[in-house]
């Protein structure tokens, strides 16, 4: 059995001026033209000025329109350069439109306001983990200031970062995975790296210029060796 689209007619945006086959119609570049049976005819002529152009772009509103048009055609365009023809949109009723758009909408809508709680949920959870994240810290690193250790935390556990913290070791407090997130933050903060790495490129030799002064930090920060008060001053 064909299938129900094989009759439909072929419907294109003309690249180029021609004439309607039937009124005989001038059809200018950008208008419809409908392809029949070695024919090119307007809209009006081919029984389909009643329907409106549905530019492609929203599939939702497309499907929706689709659906609840008794009628549809599919617009093409014909590409020099690709040498094929391509999808614009479609035609479809005025009325379909206007309730695919409205549907669409209000789903729209909808999405915005589960995706809004959805954040403001990931928020809170995020506001706990990164505090329970700062304890596990300075159990294992006891000197380390309460500022950093919040910031590490809070650097660390940043959703779709990447960052060690959201690792699923972190998410247990792995001591080792809290180790990366100290050692990347101290590398940063309380070292030149940074201005190393844009002075010469050389991220392994700027890495071996400040590992000395990260192993002092970590050192400091573990054994509890100065107090809080006194690393904050010699930040």
């Amino acid at each position: 059995m064909p299938s129900p689209e094989v009759n439909k007619p072929a419907v294109y945006i003309l690249r180029r001026q021609t004439q309607c086959g039937r009124c005989k119609r001038e059809l200018w570049q950008k208008e419809f033209v409908c392809l029949t049976a070695g024919d090119a005819l307007c809209l009006e002529c081919a029984g389909l000025a009643h329907l409106e152009y549905l530019p492609a772009g929203d599939t939702a509103v497309t499907r929706r329109a689709t659906k609840y048009s008794g009628l549809h055609v599919v617009v093409m365009k014909k590409s020099a350069a690709r040498k094929r023809s391509e999808r614009q949109g479609i035609l479809a009723e005025p009325e379909a439109i206007r309730r695919a758009e409205s549907e669409s909408a209000v789903d729209a809508e909808k999405r915005a306001e589960q995706q809004a709680k959805a954040a403001k949920r990931r928020e809170k959870e995020d506001h706990a983990y990164v505090a329970v994240f700062a304890e596990a810290l300075l159990k294992q690193f006891p000197g380390c200031p309460l500022k950093d250790a919040h910031e590490i935390a809070a650097h660390a556990c940043q959703k779709y970062s990447g960052r060690v913290g959201r690792s699923a070791a972190a998410r247990q407090f792995d001591p080792t995975a809290i180790r990366l997130a100290v050692i990347a933050y101290v590398r940063h903060t309380y070292t030149k790296y940074d201005r190393l790495l844009a002075r010469h490129g050389d991220r392994h030799l700027a890495l071996s210029e400040v590992q000395g002064r990260i192993e002092q930090v970590l050192t400091r920060w573990e054994g509890l060796s100065q107090s809080r008060e006194q690393e904050e001053e010699q930040r």
